[in-house]
């Protein structure tokens, strides 16, 4: 939604007055009020960051948006960090947001040995934890068609951003976070937590560092989802705020497996919120590629949809490569060596890397052997959620930026509309423009539902 001009980062509180709010309120923030035990107070040593522990003026305070499936990790895993405090959660259904609430504060209070902990709140409007001024950075897990808008709004706010992949649900929504993060001086991390595994850090190393030789194929396993469906109308359950979950979507009738989420697809299924299996798998294994090919600034230039003359794969292609004057085709759904997530062949090898810390090589020596000085390093994030926090608080760009996620993102997107319209597209990556196809480019943004719209 449009976000009111006083929310902008220039009225925001700068840190010192944030900080110094927080020592004020910081026996609050762990549930210990006069009124709760009485006078004298004994402050535990954790409160004053004795013993190891964190002070709350050094904490990094988190609001969680977004309480499905995928957030479950999320939200453990910021909860085991003792720089980190959850403030707030925010949920469109009752029964998650609560559930959220109490997760927070039953574990809060067993790290303080206490019987409660009272210092979660939640809401059902994200805007609520945006207007916040103690709250530093949120984490956006919700589905696609909600990324850009409250990630916009974070950022104008002056918050820093963990948003779950692919970052955007249009090509368009990318420029316009891309360039939000610049202009607020945002951090803004995407969930492509592939970046922060060895494994395929080192497998990139090996295919940027040419020790396969010219890489001329890639396949890359994404797996499928069912056509998407028109249910039958259910009734909306109590505590369900369903038009905003669709928020800036077209409005359907409501139907469970249209909202639900889950590994075999539900809202995945549809255009609507995502770009399906290009969105779901294709936002890691193509970012992946990207970061092998030295491509996070640009991209292929050429989508061709699966079935389209007798292609058997979705395609796309780096025309003239890194100007090497050799083409590289990225091919869906191959088959690929022992079943890997992605396999670079090159003219002199080959690498596969899959999660799970699976790595294979056609000279097996390239796996462990120490690069030579001349050799490219990539950005080594031996874990995504700690990386995002610790650029918080360095101002370093993090491993998976906006600029990043939004090109990864761009090659679902285009990937998509090709498969929507069954012909090739022709992409220009130094200017975001689809070349000689005008039905093609008013689908590099769609349509916003009122009120749900933003810019």
């Amino acid at each position: 939604m449009k976000q009111d001009s006083s929310l902008s980062s220039k009225n925001r509180p700068n840190s010192s007055s944030r900080r110094d709010f927080i020592r004020r309120s910081s026996l609050t923030g762990i549930g210990l009020t006069a009124a709760s035990v009485g006078f004298p107070t004994v402050i535990p040593g954790s409160a004053l960051g004795k013993d190891g522990a964190t002070a709350p003026s050094n904490r990094v305070n988190v609001g969680l948006i977004g309480l499905g499936l995928m957030m479950k990790g999320h939200q453990r895993t910021m909860l085991g960090k003792t720089d980190v405090q959850v403030l707030a959660v925010c949920d469109v259904d009752k029964a998650k947001r609560e559930a959220g609430k109490k997760l927070t504060e039953d574990t809060y209070a067993k790290q303080t040995g206490r019987d409660s902990y009272s210092g979660c709140d939640a809401y059902n409007e994200y805007e609520r934890i945006i207007e916040r001024d103690d709250i530093d950075a949120i984490m956006i897990v919700t589905p696609d068609h909600w990324h850009a808008p409250i990630s916009l709004a974070a950022m104008r706010a002056g918050q820093d951003v963990y948003c779950q992949k692919p970052m955007t649900l249009t090509v368009n929504e990318g420029r316009l976070m891309s360039d939000a993060a610049k202009r607020h001086g945002a951090i803004l991390q995407v969930g492509s937590q592939q970046r922060s595994n060895w494994a395929f850090r080192r497998a990139s190393e090996i295919v940027r560092n040419g020790y396969i030789g010219n890489v001329h194929t890639i396949y890359a396993r994404l797996g499928s989802f069912g056509p998407p469906q028109q249910f039958s109308e259910q009734p909306i359950p109590e505590g369900f705020d369903y038009d905003r979950w669709l928020g800036p979507t077209p409005w359907f009738p409501y139907n469970e497996d249209r909202v639900k989420g889950n590994y075999g697809g539900g809202w995945r299924c549809f255009w609507e919120y995502g770009s399906r299996k290009n969105g779901d798998w294709g936002a890691h294994h193509f970012d992946i590629i990207q970061w092998a090919l030295g491509m996070d600034d640009t991209g292929p230039n050429e989508f061709i949809p699966k079935g389209f003359e007798d292609t058997e794969y979705q395609t796309h292609i780096y025309k003239d490569a890194n100007g090497a004057g050799k083409d590289i085709t990225v091919l869906r759904d191959h088959p690929t060596l022992n079943g890997q997530m992605i396999q670079f062949i090159g003219d002199e090898g080959h690498v596969c890397v899959s999660r799970g810390n699976r790595i294979e090589c056609s000279t097996p020596e390239f796996i462990t052997m120490p690069l030579a000085d001349k050799d490219v390093r990539l950005y080594d994030s031996p874990e995504h959620h700690t990386n995002w926090l610790e650029s918080i608080k360095t101002r370093r760009a993090p491993i998976c930026h906006a600029e990043i996620g939004h090109r990864t993102s761009t090659i679902c997107h285009l990937s998509g509309i090709a498969e929507r319209l069954g012909r090739p597209l022709t992409w220009d990556p130094k200017t975001e423009t689809i070349l000689g196809d005008e039905a093609a480019s008013r689908q590099l943004d769609r349509p916003r539902r009122a009120p749900y719209v933003f810019s």
